[in-house]
């Protein structure tokens, strides 16, 4: 009776492990909220193979500023779908930091995306911001 009971008290262990370091090597998509300010700021760790993704819906003609940085160097896109098509308004390989201005061209719900194709984890913070339209 005491061998089951450590065989049961070791494969719960192992299981909690294995729970353990998936929940912080996982794929991310990420639920935006826009501060008061009109802004996002997020900071996570990506690892190797590894993403994260921020959507947000938005109207035609909206405008989001946005910038990262990262400690090793990710692939970026900015993209949307149109049925079966996806749009690729930026997109960029193995870059540590970017930065831009997404003008939305029709309601969509647009979606930035970073991933990890390197062997080491990487540390990123980005900035989404809303522009006021001009009067």
């Amino acid at each position: 009776m005491l061998q089951l009971h450590a065989i049961t008290r070791m494969a719960t262990v192992v299981g909690l492990n294995v729970l353990a370091l998936n929940a912080t090597s996982r794929a991310e998509l990420i639920d935006m909220k826009w501060n008061t300010e009109g802004k996002f700021d997020h900071t996570q760790s990506i690892a190797p193979g590894k993403f994260l993704e921020i959507c947000e819906n938005l109207a035609k003609g909206s405008a989001v500023t946005w910038q990262f940085k990262a400690s090793a160097p990710l692939n970026v896109n900015v993209h949307f779908h149109q049925g079966k098509e996806v749009a690729f308004p930026e997109k960029q390989d193995s870059v540590s930091e970017l930065q831009g201005v997404l003008v939305a061209q029709s309601k969509e719900d647009y979606c930035w995306m970073w991933t990890n194709k390197g062997s080491s984890l990487s540390l990123i913070t980005l900035t989404l911001s809303r522009v006021s339209p001009r009067r």
